[in-house]
Order: structure tokens, then sequence, then C-alpha cells
């Protein structure tokens, strides 16, 4: 289960990934051409939400269930424990907190540059910091 676990969860990460890029590139050139944010804008940037928030319960489900999971906390000073069990969860949780903050401030925004401007700066930096903790020699 473990290892279909884990397959799944690095197979959805390259979906997740895609679908952030997409809605801040789509993000960044509704900004600048200044256009009307609508219902395809909308559901771009609601399927990198969704993509990511299924990223994120399979990779909790993934943590309780991994040998680098709860047992590696006595092992922290090795960063070949320390980075897959501590510091990409915490981060990658803090960057679908701010995905999820661009989200909803996108929602309250009244004009449509403040819409883009939301997605595009709350995206951005949630992939800057999923892109920063992804333990790229395990993934590939």
């Amino acid at each position: 289960m473990y290892d279909f676990i884990q397959k799944f969860h690095s197979g959805w990460a390259y979906l997740a990934l895609l679908l952030l890029v997409v809605a801040i590139v789509n993000s960044v050139i509704g900004m600048t051409s200044k256009k009307e944010f609508t219902a395809k804008d909308r559901k771009i940037a609601l399927f990198g939400l969704i993509a990511t928030h299924i990223q994120l319960v399979i990779g909790l489900i993934l943590y309780f269930v991994s040998p680098l999971g709860l047992a590696s906390f006595g092992k922290m000073a090795e960063s070949d424990i320390r980075i897959p069990s501590m510091e990409h969860p915490l981060v990658n949780i803090i960057a679908i907190a701010l995905i999820t903050i661009g989200w909803t401030k996108h929602k309250k925004a009244t004009t449509n540059e403040a819409k883009f401007k939301s997605i595009t700066m709350f995206y951005g930096l949630g992939l800057l910091l999923i892109l920063a903790r992804i333990p790229w020699r395990l993934w590939f």
C-alpha cells in the first residue's frame, strides 16, 4: 500500500504543478492585458486549488504510513531524513495555505486586476515554496 500511495503522490504532483503553472500564467496574462476575469479564469484557478488540496490529502496519508513519517523524529540531524519527514510536509502545507488565501482573496476582490493579482501573487508564492521543498533526489 505504501508503494502505491508514494507513486500516486509523485504522479499527482506533476498534474498539480502543471495546473498551478497554468493558473499563474493565465493570471499574469489576464493582469497584463487588462482583460475581464471570466468563468474560464475562475475554473483554471479552481482546478489548481483542487489539485493542490488533493495532493495535500494524499501526502498526509503517505506521511502517516511512511517509514519517514512520525517514526523518524529522533533523527532530524540527518538532512536525508529531515527533508522528506519534516521540511517537505511543513513547507508544502504553508504553500497550500497561501494558495487557498489567494483563492479566497480573489473571491473578495471587486476589480478584475485585483482578482488576477491575488491569484498571481499567492499561487506564485505557493508554487515557489513547493518547488523549493520537493525532495528531487527521491522524486526521479
